[in-house]
């Protein structure tokens, strides 16, 4: 990567510093997903719940302070402790609450690669985050390369890594027998993306990773962004078309040499805006991750994302 791109991007990146990433915490909302199976709302990541005779599993638990909350949403549908934590990813604001959950006696599981990276100081260059080590409470005591599966609550819940989307820990969390599927990071359901390109992640994978869940689940499956209301197919298409269609435009533009600041300057996701425009990362920002993603050299491609 040429130092003068990553420079560029890193201080048009830099008013993103100013997003709160703490704050008070909020009411805990629960809603029915299918079959033993509910999602979480409340601040950060979105919580799949799953219940039953073994005991409940949890997919992500926001930040810290929001444990009180999940914890209490959690025993008013199935009283006892917490069982299994599954992670997504390793951001903050999906794995925040593994402290007091791993404490707790929950077991935590996922990808390799998000315990290496909670398990270090990093930094969120993007976002203006710098977190130090992790506790080992908090660390995944169970990790997988490719995926595992639990028999639990009766049910099969499938953790399948995919190629690096949003990082390079990402997961996706199947239920099939509640016909649901957690996407966590991979998909945010309405508006733009944060895409991590400082660990790992790309706009091609966040491609493949909707590929993946549109290609292998039912038509009626609900799907679980991980920022977001609760979705379902049409919803994942229409951020699959967004990404693509940002994916081309930053690539024609590279392309044709024109340079970052002048894309960005003439607004080039302006008819999206209305639509995908109303979260945290405004075009702007997201139009830096993506063109410093595309100016890598050689970056990779998975399969059927270009």
């Amino acid at each position: 990567m040429k130092r003068s791109v990553l420079a560029l991007v890193l201080l048009s990146l830099a008013s993103l510093s100013a997003i709160p990433t703490r704050a008070e915490p909020v009411p805990v909302e629960t809603i029915d997903v299918g079959p033993g199976l509910h999602l979480l709302m409340g601040r950060g990541g979105n919580v799949a719940l799953s219940t039953g005779s073994d005991g409940p599993v949890l997919v992500d638990d926001q930040y810290a302070d929001m444990v009180p909350g999940i914890t209490a949403a959690v025993a008013a549908l199935q009283p006892g402790p917490i069982r299994f934590v599954i992670n997504t990813h390793y951001h903050g604001d999906h794995t925040g609450g593994n402290d007091a959950l791993g404490r707790a006696g929950a077991l935590i599981v996922a990808h390799e690669n998000v315990r290496e990276r909670m398990r270090k100081p990093h930094v969120v260059p993007a976002l203006g985050i710098e977190d130090a080590a992790r506790a080992a409470v908090s660390l995944p005591v169970v990790t997988f390369a490719d995926g595992v599966d639990l028999h639990w609550n009766g049910a099969e819940i499938h953790v399948e890594h995919v190629a690096p989307a949003h990082t390079d820990g990402d997961a996706i969390v199947w239920f099939p027998q509640a016909g649901a599927v957690h996407m966590g990071d991979t998909f945010f359901n309405g508006i733009y993306p944060f895409i991590d390109v400082f660990a790992g992640g790309s706009i091609a994978g966040m491609i493949a990773a909707a590929d993946i869940v549109l290609r292998r689940a039912p038509d009626d499956t609900k799907i679980i962004p991980g920022h977001g209301p609760l979705a379902a197919k049409p919803e994942l298409r229409a951020f699959r078309e967004m990404l693509v269609t940002v994916r081309d435009r930053v690539s024609a533009a590279q392309a044709a040499g024109e340079s970052r600041e002048a894309f960005v300057a003439r607004k080039p996701l302006s008819d999206l805006d209305p639509v995908w425009g109303g979260g945290f990362l405004d075009a702007d920002r997201f139009l830096g991750l993506v063109w410093l993603d595309l100016a890598r050299p050689a970056a990779g491609s998975p399969d059927g994302a270009r």
